[in-house]
């Protein structure tokens, strides 16, 4: 797979987030909702495809959890799949409760959905009191020590030194711009701002293809490896495919995110990923074949 860039997502790639994010997710629907679900079900959110927001995933979650208390009868899994059927992210989620309840209900339901204060929470919980204060300015009304302290490095210095030194390297992800810069730092991995895209870009989100063919344009590469964890990023990388089809997009699934062992490996192959690794220190030497 010879390749002229590599662009690589960040959660679950490079850093770990399962306590993180991940933990935020489920425990800022405890927090309001008093009730949430098992934090290894999200991943069923994520593959049900249009979760790159996590602050919408747990939108998402916490729809579930009141249309449940309001006596929606289907399983987390029922659920998701039909999210996936719907078109996938937020909106899926909002058309499968419309379909499933009644109108009186739906109306009970969107009254106790307080989808800023989840996001407030959600917030929080992940940067924790102090660095709350300092990126919004605001006095938390939690106590928090912040879960952006419980995200392990993934990728070995090493690794970051080789793909710096041999290919031009992009980042897409759907993480804020600064909690970007707390990722990236803690990596060790330098991008200049215009070869990184977070949720604040102009561009929409994965799995739109936008973002990835404007960082083709700006490496001036015409092969371009998109290493994520997520069934979203692989779609990423066939949407350029198919929108910008004078390049070569290749799509490589990690398998430190959710999608592990072999159900995992099978899924992203399913998606099109032309390549699945076990850890993104793997990705130099499957480029270098």
């Amino acid at each position: 797979m010879s390749v002229e860039a590599v662009v690589l997502d960040i959660d679950g790639v490079l850093i770990d987030v399962a306590d993180s994010y991940r933990r935020a997710i489920v425990e800022s629907v405890m927090h309001v909702y008093d009730d949430t679900i098992p934090k290894a079900d999200v991943q069923s959110f994520k593959n049900a495809g249009g979760f790159n927001n996590d602050w919408e995933l747990t939108h998402a979650t916490a729809l579930y959890i009141l249309a449940c208390q309001e006596g929606f009868d289907r399983d987390l899994a029922a659920f998701t799949d039909a999210i996936e059927a719907s078109g996938g992210g937020l909106e899926g989620a909002r058309t499968v409760v419309v379909n499933a309840v009644d109108p009186d209900t739906r109306e009970r339901i969107h009254a106790k959905w307080k989808r800023d204060r989840l996001t407030d929470v959600f917030q929080q919980l992940y940067l924790g009191s102090e660095l709350y204060r300092d990126f919004y300015d605001s006095e938390p009304d939690l106590d928090t020590s912040g879960f952006v302290y419980d995200e392990p490095v993934l990728a070995a210095s090493e690794t970051i030194d080789t793909l710096t030194k041999r290919w031009d390297v992009g980042v897409v992800t759907g993480r804020p711009a600064t909690e970007a810069a707390i990722a990236l730092d803690r990596v060790g991995l330098t991008v200049p701002d215009k070869y990184l895209f977070t949720m604040d870009s102009e561009t929409p989100g994965k799995p739109a293809p936008d973002a990835l063919i404007e960082l083709a344009e700006r490496l001036d590469a015409n092969r371009i490896a998109f290493a994520g964890d997520t069934l979203d990023d692989i779609q990423t990388a066939t949407n350029a495919t198919e929108t910008d089809p004078d390049r070569d997009y290749y799509g490589i699934g990690v398998q430190t995110g959710g999608l592990s062992d072999e159900d995992g490996r099978q899924a992203f192959k399913r998606a099109g990923a032309h390549a699945v690794i076990e850890h993104v220190d793997s990705l130099p030497m499957i480029l270098d074949e």
